[in-house]
């Protein structure tokens, strides 16, 4: 488990350098950036306003932010999340409101997304479709503090200050409300939109829901209802053996993704943005895209579940442990469960990958200074 000193490591190295920059976020199959909810749309390094119908950090900003720090936290057993959220929701609007000087610098383009998890669902008599459990999957090193959770709060800025800053603020804000840190990551991803490279050296070429319909249909929850507006997100923190990984061939390595390292280009053919083509087989009859690369088992049409919306950022807390932070905005679970169920029937990447924290939050409508963070969910409460 990553202790508070070990993230603090973690920053100070992002901040001087010492990390690549390389991080695995899929990129949609066209140059097009994902489209955002209305409200503001900044541009990086520009204020982001988190006051609307829907959070931002989802699909607003609609380039991923370079830096991310996201914290769960667990709440006392007879607290009661309302208040909680509500002083939560003030301080994030202090953070990245119209004065943004809470931070003491410049806070730039942060943005702070606030999720519940299953325990607070249930407190506010409420129901996700599909639930919040997410069931237990192979190569899993689960330990009581760094699985689930009751709060995920994630701060995503241009400026890796701005994201401690915050990070601290949020921290504190929660602490005094009887919250508990469970456990945190900090992530770095390069500059730009599109496909990124990851730890692995291979542009990150997964499909995201790209048109506003797309994003309605496969991310949004639909209204009217207290729901309207929200989201499921799926967090896990997924550490990568990337030595074991290079060891292998170009060519193995290439055969185990189903991409060409160069360009990101599918082994079916065409170009980097070119969608993989499942059904192409060489002249010998064998697939073009081997049968269990990780192109082809994470596929959307390979699962049947859906597409999810995935903001995800590597990590880097040292040699032994290095990754991804994968973080997944979906309307169902079941879009990413399908999805993970399938890798765990064989990927020849995923031999590679251990998840060593993770949860599942219903990322919570928007609000505003006139209408806190959590009413109309917290309402359902008896």
């Amino acid at each position: 488990m990553t202790t508070q000193s070990d993230n603090r490591s973690v920053v100070r190295r992002s901040l001087l350098g010492a990390v690549p920059a390389l991080a695995a976020l899929s990129a949609c199959r066209s140059s097009r950036p994902t489209p955002a909810s209305p409200g503001p749309h900044p541009a990086e390094g520009q204020p982001g306003l988190a006051a609307g119908a829907r959070q931002a950090g989802v699909d607003r900003p609609a380039q991923p932010q370079t830096h991310t720090l996201a914290s769960v936290y667990g709440l006392p057993p007879d607290a009661d999340p309302a208040p909680v959220l509500a002083r939560l929701g003030s301080v994030v609007l202090e953070l990245t409101g119209k004065a943004r000087t809470a931070l003491g610098t410049e806070a730039g383009d942060l943005t702070v997304t606030v999720g519940v998890g299953p325990r607070p669902v249930a407190l506010a008599r409420r129901s996700v479709p599909g639930g919040l459990d997410l069931p237990a999957f192979a190569r899993e090193e689960r330990t009581a503090r760094a699985w689930g959770g009751d709060l995920l709060v994630q701060a995503c800025a241009s400026d890796p200050v701005a994201t401690v800053l915050a990070d601290a603020r949020l921290a504190a804000a929660l602490e005094a409300e009887g919250a508990s840190r469970r456990w945190s990551q900090a992530g770095f991803r390069p500059p730009g939109g599109g496909a990124v490279r990851n730890l692995l050296g291979f542009p990150d070429g997964i499909e995201n829901p790209c048109t506003p319909a797309e994003v309605e249909q496969e991310v949004w929850l639909p209204g009217p209802g207290p729901l309207a507006g929200g989201t499921v997100a799926v967090v896990r923190r997924l550490r990568i053996d990337v030595s074991g990984f290079l060891a292998q061939s170009d060519a193995r390595q290439e055969e185990a993704i189903g991409r060409r390292k160069a360009d990101g280009a599918p082994l079916s053919g065409g170009g980097p943005l070119d969608r993989l083509d499942l059904s192409a087989k060489s002249a010998r009859g064998r697939y073009l895209v081997p049968v269990m690369a990780h192109a082809r088992r994470a596929n959307p049409n390979a699962t049947g579940s859906g597409r999810m919306l995935r903001r995800g950022y590597s990590y880097h807390n040292g040699p032994e442990d290095q990754g991804l932070l994968f973080v997944s905005f979906q309307r169902r679970l079941r879009t990413f469960t399908a999805t993970q169920r399938r890798l765990d029937d064989g990927d020849d990447l995923m031999r590679f990958v251990t998840a060593t924290a993770s949860g599942a939050f219903l990322v919570l409508p928007g609000f505003d200074a006139k209408r806190p963070l959590g009413a109309g969910f917290m309402a359902g409460q008896s």
